[in-house]
């Protein structure tokens, strides 16, 4: 196996390896990074996945975008580390509901939420090029909920790194705010932002865009920015469709989406042999995504607060990924639609963008009584409780219009003692949190409130960073 190579979106920042993509995260001209052509695997490694624990599947499906830069035997052993304390053997385990309807459970990692499946291998795998440069970085990212908590539970305590996560303040759930705020690790720190999600993304942007603080700081991003993050959500896209009779067997994927990278690493699947039918965008209010479908105008709007907040995002900052595939990948094409909705809030697909982006994708809106509704009739059916934001996964999949015999596989994004204010409103009850999340609840918060402001944020970064 040779180098693989990774290029910009945006078809101006030097090709990287993939350790080099890895620690950039951002590319420098402002582009997302992806490889310059999409691995592949035959009918026969894809049959076989039926047969292998997910920790086996996730070295076939992920070396190849690796090359030589991690030997195979290293992968083996982050791998099996990564998901080691997940809670449950299968790691992700899929769930029959009957009818053609499955589910698969991505909570059971450490902070109860699909973020885990990426962020404990992408800290490890970080941590580890890191270590043998013998290289410090300093971690960024933002977060509508569920990442800065993963991001902080992988990277606690780790020697080469401080990670610093930003939140829009009020617009997470308690369970999520604690679980990023309770941990006392010298090495991370939470600041809580006076704004909305798309704002603490904008500040992300702009300290990878501002290139003396970016090399002073040694800066590295965690959000689905980062390549590793979107790669490593590809694993249970294989392990599941291997369940219901993969490659045989087409399937269907419903995805509660927000920043588009949790269902583009379905996409990948597809590009790399799985037979993927479609790929169902299930939003929220917060409904940029389903309005682009429709009408191919991406033109942006008030983030409308909701009780599935981590898909209270306007700006969906992996859709650059899909755009940069639909045309064809022409760069100086995405450079005129990313500055466009830059000047101007807005952009518009060309008619055979939006078919190419139709032909695997569909889109539903679930709004917020929909949300509620469909949590009681899914505990009424199925005997459990589930999430906000399964919910609208489950609502848009009810709605998707399918070949007959094609199962539809919902991705269960997060457990829902998560949301308890939702799930109180929906059950008359609150969800059953395990016990470390119990106790967590009891533990003293540590944050820095900051102003929605780059220099802000930048100057507090500095304070608190050890000297890298």
């Amino acid at each position: 196996m040779s180098r693989v190579k990774y290029i910009s979106t945006r078809g101006k920042a030097p090709i990287l390896g993939f350790e080099d993509a890895l620690l950039a995260g951002l590319a420098r001209d402002g582009g997302l990074y992806v490889p310059e052509r999409w691995p592949s695997l035959s009918e026969a490694m894809i049959a076989s996945f039926q047969d292998k624990s997910f920790a086996e599947i996730a070295v076939d499906v992920l070396h190849p975008f690796m090359g030589d830069d991690v030997s195979r035997d290293r992968l083996v052993e982050i791998v099996n580390e990564a998901y080691a304390g997940f809670e449950h053997e299968a790691v992700t385990p899929l769930t029959d509901l009957g009818g053609g309807q499955y589910f698969l459970e991505l909570y059971h990692g450490p902070t109860l939420a699909f973020k885990d499946v990426a962020m404990q291998l992408l800290a490890r795998l970080m941590d580890d090029a890191l270590v043998r440069r013998g290289n410090r970085a300093t971690i960024i990212g933002a977060t509508s909920g569920d990442t800065g908590g993963a991001a902080i539970e992988a990277f606690r305590s780790r020697e080469a790194v401080d990670v610093f996560i930003l939140f829009p303040h009020g617009r997470v759930s308690d369970v999520q705010r604690k679980q990023m705020t309770t941990p006392q690790d010298t090495n991370v720190h939470t600041l809580s932002v006076d704004g909305t999600f798309d704002d603490c993304q904008a500040l992300v942007k702009g300290m990878f865009n501002d290139v003396t603080f970016r090399s002073e700081m040694a800066l590295a991003g965690v959000n689905s920015i980062n390549w590793a993050r979107v790669m490593a959500q590809i694993t249970y896209y294989f392990a599941a469709a291997a369940q219901l009779g993969a490659p045989r067997q087409p399937i269907a994927f419903s995805v509660p989406t927000g920043n588009f990278g949790d269902i583009f690493a379905g996409y990948v699947a597809a590009q790399m042999g799985l037979p993927v039918v479609q790929l169902m965008i299930a939003t929220n209010v917060n409904d940029i995504l389903a309005r682009t479908l429709a009408s191919g105008v991406y033109e942006t709007d008030k983030v409308i607060a909701t009780q599935s907040p981590s898909m209270d995002i306007q700006v969906s900052s992996n859709f650059e990924r899909l755009l940069f595939e639909v045309t064809g990948r022409d760069a100086s094409r995405v450079r005129a639609l990313m500055g466009a909705l830059t000047q101007v809030g807005r952009f518009e697909m060309t008619d055979n963008e939006l078919q190419l982006t139709r032909a695997l994708f569909a889109a539903e809106r679930i709004d917020e009584a929909a949300t509620l509704e469909i949590m009681r009739r899914f505990h009424e059916a199925h005997g459990f409780k589930i999430d906000p934001h399964t919910a609208v996964g489950i609502g848009a999949a009810e709605k998707a219009v399918l070949p007959d015999g094609v199962p539809m596989v919902t991705l269960a994004t997060a457990h829902p003692a998560k949301f308890p204010k939702a799930v109180l409103a929906a059950y008359d009850s609150e969800a059953v949190a395990p016990q470390h999340v119990l106790d967590m609840l009891q533990q003293e918060e540590r944050l820095t409130q900051v102003a929605n402001d780059l220099m802000a944020v930048e100057n507090a970064i500095r304070e608190k960073a050890r000297l890298v």
